[in-house]
């Protein structure tokens, strides 16, 4: 996101205000992309346009079909293979890869070391003898998650889960199941744009304020 963000205030010309960060850049460099999803999307196309020597995305996942199967994947999302168009400006894209160190000198990184993996059991098993590496100058964690940490707040408040693992509230008090304990966003719904995250966080903060006065002024 730090990345993403200077670029942003590049194309704006603002001034760089990382807080004391170092300028990241992409020219010259051979660039490595963890995670196939939209952000790690914006992340290739970025260093396209900076001018990276080379550019990978790998993806732990298995690659997805071409087309979806709509009749194993209703009323979800469907699984399909999507190409974007920074995809479609250039880089090698993998899939089934797991990355097991990072190598380097003087603490700038240098490469990846990967391994490839065999999911036909249902969960990802390390190919004997699929090591490989990967030159990287640059490397951009663009990598999701499957839902909230459970170990630590949830499970010490004892909010009741969904079947995805998300902390269960509905769509209209947001409320959980303790008392004035409530969940929106990336914690109820799980990963997603933050779009819905700014909607269900304005959504929440009218629940609480007509939990808490008995009626609100805020949007909704």
């Amino acid at each position: 996101m730090r990345n993403l963000t200077q670029q942003n205030r590049r194309n704006s010309g603002e001034l760089l205000k990382g807080g004391g960060l170092a300028e990241i850049l992409a020219t010259d460099k051979h660039v490595v992309v963890i995670g196939g999803g939209d952000t790690g999307s914006d992340c290739v196309g970025t260093a396209r346009r900076q001018g990276a020597a080379s550019i990978t995305q790998m993806e732990i996942l298995p690659k997805p079909p071409e087309r979806e199967d709509k009749a194993m994947t209703w009323p979800d999302w469907p699984t399909k293979m999507r190409t974007s168009s920074s995809h479609e400006e250039g880089c090698e894209r993998d899939w089934s890869v797991a990355t097991k160190a990072f190598t380097g000198k003087a603490g700038v990184v240098t490469g990846l070391q990967c391994v490839r993996l065999d999911w036909s059991a249902g969960k990802p098993e390390e190919v004997a003898g699929s090591e490989f590496e990967l030159p990287a100058d640059l490397v951009f964690l663009a990598m999701g998650f499957l839902n909230p940490m459970h170990v630590g707040m949830l499970d010490t408040l004892g909010v009741d889960y969904d079947g995805r693992g998300n902390v269960k509230a509905d769509m209209d008090t947001y409320a959980t199941s303790i008392d004035k304990v409530f969940a929106a966003g990336d914690m109820r719904r799980g990963q997603s744009l933050v779009v819905w995250a700014i909607r269900e966080g304005r959504q929440c903060a009218n629940a609480i304020d007509t939990f808490l006065m008995g009626s609100t002024d805020l949007p909704r």
